[in-house]
Order: structure tokens, then sequence, then C-alpha cells
């Protein structure tokens, strides 16, 4: 048996998403919501817990419809990209400052990992990103 990914049609209904690129994605963002406020910790507690706010809250509340099951503010699918690389950036700079060498290099390789695997869905995000968001339902 052979697994086909979806093609990237911006038009398509869902985000072409594979497991591998998910588990990528997820275990970065793993990363920068336990790197950012232990790296940022020790210069303010505040800060710290407001990355926490940021990397997860922002994607909780701000998503691209069609990429995720339920939507609670629709944005254009460049606005979740950048989300994503704003993870991808908290997890690689807060391993540099919070972890040995050899973890940093790991999660430098994951992030790039990432993004190579996220081109699919990144392309169909951003070609999601010309079209208006529809206006929330109640």
């Amino acid at each position: 048996m052979t697994m086909h990914s979806p093609p990237s049609d911006p038009t398509s209904a869902s985000a072409p998403d594979s497991r591998l690129a998910a588990a990528l994605r997820f275990t970065t963002e793993l990363v920068a919501w336990i790197g950012a406020p232990w790296a940022l910790w020790s210069h303010s507690p505040w800060l710290a817990i407001g990355s926490v706010v940021v990397l997860i809250g922002l994607p909780t509340v701000f998503q691209t419809p069609g990429d995720k099951p339920r939507v609670v503010v629709p944005v254009p699918g460049i606005v979740t990209v950048v989300m994503v690389l704003l993870q991808l950036v908290a997890a690689v700079v807060a391993a540099w400052y919070a972890w040995p060498a050899a973890v940093t290099v790991v999660v430098s390789v994951l992030a790039v990992a990432c993004v190579v695997t996220e081109q699919p869905r990144w392309r169909w995000l951003l070609g999601r990103g010309r079209q208006t968001p529809p206006a929330p339902t109640s």
C-alpha cells in the first residue's frame, strides 16, 4: 500500500498535511512551548509566561479555514504560515539559550525538517491568503 499526498490545490477544502509534517510541526511546537519559557525565566517570569500565552494562544485562536476542523477566528493563510515560523524560530533560539549544544543541533535539524515537510501545506495556505476568510458564524 502506498501513501499519496493530497494535491496542493489552494482551492481544495482542506490543507494537504502529511502525518510526518504534522508530527514534526507538533514536536517543534512542543520544543518552543518548553524552551521559550525555560530560556526567558531567568530574565523575567512574566516574559516566560507571556511566551507560552503567545506561542499556544495565537494558533489556538487564529486559524485558516480548511486547515483545522474548527476555526475560532478565521485568518488568511499567510498568518498561519507566520505563526508556524514564529514557533520554529522560538524553538531554535530558545534551544541556543537554554540547552547544551548537542540539543541545540537536534532542535535546529528538527526545525529545518519541519520547514521542508511543511512546503505543500504552506503553498496551500498561501493560496488561501488570496481569499477573504468567511465571517464567523454564531
